[in-house]
Protein backbone atom coordinates (compact mmCIF):
# COMPACT_ATOMS: atom_id res chain seq x y z
CA UNK A 1 0.00 0.00 0.00
CA UNK A 2 1.26 3.48 -0.85
CA UNK A 3 2.52 5.65 1.99
CA UNK A 4 0.77 8.60 0.36
CA UNK A 5 -2.89 7.88 0.97
CA UNK A 6 -3.93 10.12 3.84
CA UNK A 7 -7.38 11.57 3.28
CA UNK A 8 -7.50 15.30 2.65
CA UNK A 9 -3.85 15.51 1.57
CA UNK A 10 -2.38 16.52 -1.74
CA UNK A 11 1.18 15.16 -1.84
CA UNK A 12 3.54 17.29 -3.93
CA UNK A 13 6.81 15.56 -4.87
CA UNK A 14 9.50 18.11 -5.63
CA UNK A 15 13.13 18.62 -6.44
CA UNK A 16 14.43 22.19 -6.75
CA UNK A 17 16.33 21.17 -9.88
CA UNK A 18 13.06 21.22 -11.85
CA UNK A 19 11.69 24.42 -13.36
CA UNK A 20 8.38 22.63 -14.02
CA UNK A 21 8.21 21.87 -10.29
CA UNK A 22 8.58 25.61 -9.61
CA UNK A 23 5.76 26.40 -12.05
CA UNK A 24 3.51 23.76 -10.49
CA UNK A 25 4.38 24.83 -6.92
CA UNK A 26 3.30 28.34 -7.88
CA UNK A 27 -0.15 27.06 -8.91
CA UNK A 28 -0.89 24.03 -6.76
CA UNK A 29 -1.74 25.83 -3.51
CA UNK A 30 -4.78 27.55 -5.00
CA UNK A 31 -5.84 24.27 -6.58
CA UNK A 32 -5.60 22.50 -3.21
CA UNK A 33 -7.58 25.23 -1.49
CA UNK A 34 -10.34 25.07 -4.11
CA UNK A 35 -10.67 21.36 -3.44
CA UNK A 36 -10.36 21.38 0.37
CA UNK A 37 -7.00 19.62 0.37
CA UNK A 38 -3.85 20.27 2.39
CA UNK A 39 -0.52 20.42 0.56
CA UNK A 40 2.10 18.00 1.87
CA UNK A 41 5.45 18.71 0.19
CA UNK A 42 7.64 15.64 -0.31
CA UNK A 43 11.25 16.50 -1.24
CA UNK A 44 12.80 13.73 -3.36
CA UNK A 45 16.03 13.35 -5.30
CA UNK A 46 15.11 13.49 -8.98
CA UNK A 47 18.39 11.77 -9.88
CA UNK A 48 17.32 8.85 -7.69
CA UNK A 49 14.03 8.57 -9.56
CA UNK A 50 15.85 8.62 -12.89
CA UNK A 51 18.26 5.91 -11.79
CA UNK A 52 15.48 3.69 -10.41
CA UNK A 53 13.54 3.85 -13.68
CA UNK A 54 16.51 3.72 -16.07
CA UNK A 55 15.94 7.20 -17.45
CA UNK A 56 18.15 10.15 -18.33
CA UNK A 57 17.21 13.67 -17.32
CA UNK A 58 15.51 15.88 -19.92
CA UNK A 59 18.45 18.29 -19.80
CA UNK A 60 20.68 15.40 -20.93
CA UNK A 61 18.86 15.15 -24.28
CA UNK A 62 19.85 18.27 -26.27
CA UNK A 63 16.81 18.31 -28.55
CA UNK A 64 14.48 17.84 -25.58
CA UNK A 65 16.29 20.52 -23.60
CA UNK A 66 15.78 23.04 -26.39
CA UNK A 67 12.07 22.22 -26.71
CA UNK A 68 11.58 22.17 -22.94
CA UNK A 69 13.17 25.59 -22.46
CA UNK A 70 10.73 27.20 -24.89
CA UNK A 71 7.87 25.22 -23.34
CA UNK A 72 8.68 26.37 -19.80
CA UNK A 73 9.17 29.99 -20.88
CA UNK A 74 5.83 29.90 -22.70
CA UNK A 75 3.96 28.48 -19.68
CA UNK A 76 5.56 30.93 -17.27
CA UNK A 77 4.60 33.89 -19.45
CA UNK A 78 1.06 32.58 -19.99
CA UNK A 79 0.43 32.12 -16.27
CA UNK A 80 2.31 35.16 -15.02
CA UNK A 81 4.86 33.08 -13.07
CA UNK A 82 8.24 34.78 -12.48
CA UNK A 83 11.05 32.90 -14.21
CA UNK A 84 14.70 33.77 -14.77
CA UNK A 85 17.65 31.76 -16.09
CA UNK A 86 19.14 29.62 -13.30
CA UNK A 87 22.70 30.19 -12.13
CA UNK A 88 23.64 26.76 -13.54
CA UNK A 89 21.67 23.75 -14.72
CA UNK A 90 21.68 20.95 -13.87
CA UNK A 91 22.96 21.73 -10.39
CA UNK A 92 23.40 19.71 -7.20
CA UNK A 93 20.12 20.03 -5.23
CA UNK A 94 21.08 17.90 -2.22
CA UNK A 95 21.57 20.68 0.32
CA UNK A 96 18.32 22.57 -0.37
CA UNK A 97 16.44 19.27 -0.48
CA UNK A 98 17.82 18.32 2.92
CA UNK A 99 16.91 21.76 4.26
CA UNK A 100 13.37 21.18 3.00
CA UNK A 101 13.34 17.91 4.98
CA UNK A 102 14.16 19.61 8.29
CA UNK A 103 11.64 19.57 11.14
CA UNK A 104 10.02 23.00 11.03
CA UNK A 105 6.55 24.34 11.78
CA UNK A 106 4.38 23.84 8.71
CA UNK A 107 4.09 27.52 7.74
CA UNK A 108 7.84 28.05 8.07
CA UNK A 109 8.63 24.95 6.04
CA UNK A 110 6.28 25.93 3.23
CA UNK A 111 7.72 29.44 3.21
CA UNK A 112 11.27 28.14 3.10
CA UNK A 113 10.48 25.82 0.18
CA UNK A 114 8.87 28.74 -1.62
CA UNK A 115 11.94 30.91 -1.04
CA UNK A 116 14.35 28.22 -2.21
CA UNK A 117 12.33 27.65 -5.38
CA UNK A 118 12.13 31.39 -6.00
CA UNK A 119 15.85 31.85 -5.40
CA UNK A 120 16.68 29.19 -8.01
CA UNK A 121 14.09 29.95 -10.68
CA UNK A 122 13.05 33.59 -10.30
CA UNK A 123 16.27 35.11 -8.98
CA UNK A 124 19.00 33.02 -10.63
CA UNK A 125 20.76 32.27 -7.34
CA UNK A 126 23.06 29.28 -6.87
CA UNK A 127 21.11 27.31 -4.27
CA UNK A 128 23.60 24.46 -4.54
CA UNK A 129 26.02 26.68 -2.60
CA UNK A 130 25.87 26.63 1.23
CA UNK A 131 26.28 30.40 1.56
CA UNK A 132 23.33 31.01 -0.75
CA UNK A 133 21.15 28.51 1.10
CA UNK A 134 22.18 30.13 4.40
CA UNK A 135 21.16 33.52 3.06
CA UNK A 136 17.74 32.20 1.98
CA UNK A 137 17.20 30.63 5.39
CA UNK A 138 18.09 33.91 7.08
CA UNK A 139 15.72 35.81 4.78
CA UNK A 140 13.00 33.42 5.97
CA UNK A 141 13.63 34.61 9.53
CA UNK A 142 15.25 31.37 10.66
CA UNK A 143 18.60 30.59 12.26
CA UNK A 144 20.75 29.48 9.33
CA UNK A 145 23.39 27.78 11.48
CA UNK A 146 20.81 25.63 13.25
CA UNK A 147 18.91 24.69 10.11
CA UNK A 148 22.06 23.86 8.15
CA UNK A 149 23.38 21.75 11.01
CA UNK A 150 20.11 19.79 11.08
CA UNK A 151 20.20 19.45 7.29
CA UNK A 152 23.55 17.68 7.56
CA UNK A 153 22.35 15.29 10.26
CA UNK A 154 22.00 11.59 9.53
CA UNK A 155 18.30 11.76 10.43
CA UNK A 156 17.55 14.33 7.72
CA UNK A 157 19.73 12.59 5.13
CA UNK A 158 17.84 9.38 5.87
CA UNK A 159 14.51 11.22 5.56
CA UNK A 160 15.36 12.38 2.04
CA UNK A 161 16.41 8.86 1.07
CA UNK A 162 13.24 7.44 2.59
CA UNK A 163 11.09 10.00 0.76
CA UNK A 164 12.71 9.04 -2.53
CA UNK A 165 12.37 5.30 -1.94
CA UNK A 166 8.73 5.64 -0.88
CA UNK A 167 8.01 7.79 -3.92
CA UNK A 168 9.51 5.17 -6.24
CA UNK A 169 7.43 2.48 -4.52
CA UNK A 170 4.33 4.60 -5.12
CA UNK A 171 5.08 4.84 -8.85
CA UNK A 172 6.61 8.31 -8.92
CA UNK A 173 9.07 8.64 -11.81
CA UNK A 174 9.55 12.41 -12.14
CA UNK A 175 8.93 15.83 -10.66
CA UNK A 176 6.65 17.49 -10.08
CA UNK A 177 4.30 14.66 -9.21
CA UNK A 178 1.04 15.07 -7.30
CA UNK A 179 -0.88 12.31 -5.56
CA UNK A 180 -4.39 12.88 -4.22
CA UNK A 181 -7.07 10.34 -3.36
CA UNK A 182 -4.76 7.58 -4.55
CA UNK A 183 -4.34 8.99 -8.06
CA UNK A 184 -0.98 10.09 -9.50
CA UNK A 185 -0.51 13.10 -11.77
CA UNK A 186 2.81 14.18 -13.27
CA UNK A 187 4.01 17.55 -14.46
CA UNK A 188 2.71 21.08 -14.61
CA UNK A 189 0.49 20.21 -17.54
CA UNK A 190 -1.32 17.59 -15.46
CA UNK A 191 -2.69 20.16 -13.01
CA UNK A 192 -5.78 20.56 -15.21
CA UNK A 193 -6.40 16.79 -15.14
CA UNK A 194 -5.80 16.67 -11.39
CA UNK A 195 -8.45 19.32 -10.83
CA UNK A 196 -10.94 17.54 -13.09
CA UNK A 197 -10.32 14.33 -11.13
CA UNK A 198 -10.83 16.09 -7.79
CA UNK A 199 -14.05 17.72 -8.98
CA UNK A 200 -15.46 14.43 -10.21
CA UNK A 201 -15.39 15.38 -13.89
CA UNK A 202 -12.50 13.16 -15.00
CA UNK A 203 -13.16 12.31 -18.68
CA UNK A 204 -12.28 8.69 -17.86
CA UNK A 205 -15.03 8.42 -15.27
CA UNK A 206 -14.86 6.06 -12.30
CA UNK A 207 -14.88 2.68 -14.06
CA UNK A 208 -11.19 1.88 -14.38
CA UNK A 209 -11.93 -1.74 -15.29
CA UNK A 210 -13.26 -0.45 -18.61
CA UNK A 211 -9.64 0.33 -19.57
CA UNK A 212 -8.08 -2.92 -18.39
CA UNK A 213 -7.13 -3.95 -21.94
CA UNK A 214 -4.74 -1.01 -22.16
CA UNK A 215 -2.74 -2.38 -19.24
CA UNK A 216 -2.67 -5.93 -20.59
CA UNK A 217 -0.75 -4.93 -23.75
CA UNK A 218 2.53 -6.80 -24.21
CA UNK A 219 5.41 -5.73 -26.50
CA UNK A 220 6.23 -7.59 -29.72
CA UNK A 221 9.55 -5.77 -30.15
CA UNK A 222 12.00 -4.06 -27.80
CA UNK A 223 15.02 -1.83 -28.18
CA UNK A 224 18.43 -3.22 -27.28
CA UNK A 225 19.82 -1.40 -24.26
Amino acid sequence: MSAFNKSGQLYFFLDFISHNAWLAWHQVHALAARNDLVIEPVPVLFAGLLKAHGQVGPAEVPAKLKWMTWNVLRKARQHGIPLAPPHTHPFNPLLPLRVACCELPRTQRLDLIQRLFRAAWAEGRAISEPEVVAAVITEAGLNADLVLAEAQSEAVKARLRSNTEAAIAAGVFGVPTMIARGELFWGFDDLEHLENFLRGVDPLGDDREAYADWFAIRPSAQRTR
